[in-house]
């Protein structure tokens, strides 16, 4: 994947999961990754066995919360003076709440809304001129499948989602002649701690999809950097995840509701 070589990469949320295994990945090509995450030393336990596997990589930590603004400005502020141009931005970091909405806790709403959309859309635009100049710029978009349809007791994780979905693919129409790509991917359920992290103790809160759709981060993560090489609009890794998915969207929406209401 020579689109990668020598690039500058930063990724949100890299602490874990799916965000740790693009450093990984990432580390091997890149010139140099900037890894920002609110555990500061699990980002430098990374950072030591990334730099030590890779020693031509450069890796920069940075700790912060990015649903506060202060911070992401300060951290822009950072960038400058350290005179890092950002040109691969990773939009990995999210959170989920899965249980009955009316049951949930205001706070964890407000955290999923805070991460899932304020916190990549303030980003984002905030890096965007960074980008434009960088002369061979993309973002890559961590979104679900759950954006795809209405999910029950994932209602607000599932808009968020959305929301993910919608802005990646009018930004890459915005951006088509500025030398920026966007690239969404959508994957399903993948074996992190994230699913454990969303649930709570409430009906249908723990049914989980089957685990024949479930993905491992690595195979995932490799999917999505295929795809930004590619300069794809979108990708579904897995052919049975993008089977189900495909079948789901193309039911017409009274059809979609029953089934869904059978599932919980």
């Amino acid at each position: 994947m020579h689109f990668f070589e020598g690039c500058t990469a930063l990724i949100t949320g890299a602490s874990s999961g799916l965000g740790e295994e693009f450093s990984r990945q990432l580390a091997p090509m890149a010139g140099k990754l900037i890894l920002v995450a609110r555990r500061g030393e699990i980002l430098d336990r990374l950072k030591a066995q990334l730099e030590e596997r890779h020693p031509l990589l450069q890796v920069h930590v940075y700790v912060m919360d990015i649903t506060r603004e202060g911070q992401v400005q300060n951290f822009i502020g950072w960038l400058e003076r350290e005179e890092i141009r950002i040109n691969l931005l990773v939009n990995n970091a999210g959170v989920g709440d899965r249980g009955s909405f009316a049951t949930g806790d205001w706070e964890k709403i407000e955290a999923v809304l805070s991460l899932n959309v304020v916190a990549l859309t303030r980003l984002t635009h905030l890096l965007l001129p960074t980008l434009r100049e960088s002369g061979r710029g993309a973002i890559l978009n961590v979104s679900s499948v759950a954006g795809l349809i209405p999910l029950p007791y994932n209602a607000v994780y599932a808009a968020t989602k959305a929301y993910v979905n919608s802005f990646s693919d009018a930004l890459r129409l915005e951006l088509r002649d500025a030398g920026v790509t966007v690239t969404n991917v959508l994957p399903g359920p993948v074996e992190t701690g994230f699913s454990k992290a969303a649930a709570r103790a409430t009906p249908c809160s723990s049914h989980g999809p089957p685990d024949c759709l479930t993905m491992p981060a690595e195979a995932v993560v490799e999917a999505a950097l295929l795809a930004v090489a590619a300069n794809r609009a979108r990708v579904i890794p897995g052919w049975k995840v993008a089977l189900v998915m495909g079948i789901a969207v193309a039911l017409p929406l009274g059809i979609l509701r029953a089934v869904l209401r059978r599932r919980c």
